[in-house]
């Protein structure tokens, strides 16, 4: 691998590459040039888990003609797919070397062994969301049974944003979850359930399924299952899966013609 990024910088392929660096025992997102090429001695690809996708977009929306290589396991290649079809990244100016992952079996495109949540507890069984579930498990609860499980996760939340600054996909400018009319600012747990629900309105057509949500949020909210949630909805009706190539996302365009029903308030209500 270290022979293969450097010859993809002396080669000119790439001005910069994305990995990681083991430091003091612990593998860290290091970018290597041909000005640190020494570093590469010191170049690992993992156990990590950083959303070098994320970091790729970001160097490039910095410097638009930079031609930028970085590791890539499966869910980073999806990532990468669903930036360019948002027009964050050039998908010409970027080269990826990819690493091999751990399948699970516990998730559609879930890449790393480690992303299988450890065993729950009694309590979190019985009033919350085991985050081992599988969405179809879900359904098999009421409507007001679900709604309270995920309010007692939600209520959970400390807004720490770390679901947001960690996720590959979200590149918004301006953040709805920190617009003072939509969500408030002071209140802590931020209110139910608008905070995660925006969220997660969001990551529809978005999310890659890449764990790092829920791998971030100290809090141990069930994030990747509500997204997936989420998913399974577009996919029902658009027959789309985030980042499974760079098929433009059904919310990237109008169609011809509103499919929408919006029903009178007296018949919804009778409904």
């Amino acid at each position: 691998m270290r022979e293969k990024v450097r010859d993809l910088l002396k080669s000119g392929r790439v001005d910069v590459f994305l990995a990681y660096r083991q430091v003091d025992g612990h593998p860290l997102p290091q970018a290597f040039t041909l000005d640190n090429m020494e570093d590469l001695e010191h170049l690992v690809t993992g156990p990590a888990r950083y959303p070098l996708d994320k970091m790729a977009s970001r160097l490039a929306k910095a410097k638009p003609e930079l031609k930028i290589g970085l590791l890539t396991r499966e869910c980073t290649q999806r990532g990468l797919n669903v930036l360019a079809t948002w027009n964050q990244l050039d998908p010409d100016r970027i080269e990826t070397l990819g690493i091999g992952c751990c399948p699970s079996q516990l998730h559609h495109g879930a890449d790393c062994s480690h992303l299988v949540p450890e065993k729950v507890g009694a309590h979190k069984l019985e009033i919350g969301i085991d985050n081992r579930a599988k969405p179809q498990e879900l359904d098999a609860l009421s409507q007001e049974e679900r709604f309270r499980r995920w309010s007692y996760e939600f209520s959970k939340c400390i807004k720490c944003y770390g679901c947001r600054n960690i996720c590959p996909v979200c590149f918004c400018t301006e953040c709805s979850l920190e617009n003072q009319e939509l969500i408030s600012g002071k209140s802590l747990p931020p209110e139910m359930p608008i905070f995660h629900l925006a969220r997660a309105a969001h990551m529809a057509g978005r999310c890659v399924d890449c764990g790092l949500c829920e791998e971030a949020c100290p809090m141990d909210i069930p994030l990747r299952l509500l997204y997936a949630q989420v998913g399974r909805i577009v996919d029902g009706l658009f027959d789309y899966q985030p980042g499974a190539d760079t098929t433009l996302s059904p919310f990237t365009f109008l169609g011809e013609q509103v499919t929408l029903e919006i029903k009178p308030l007296e018949e919804a209500q009778e409904a």
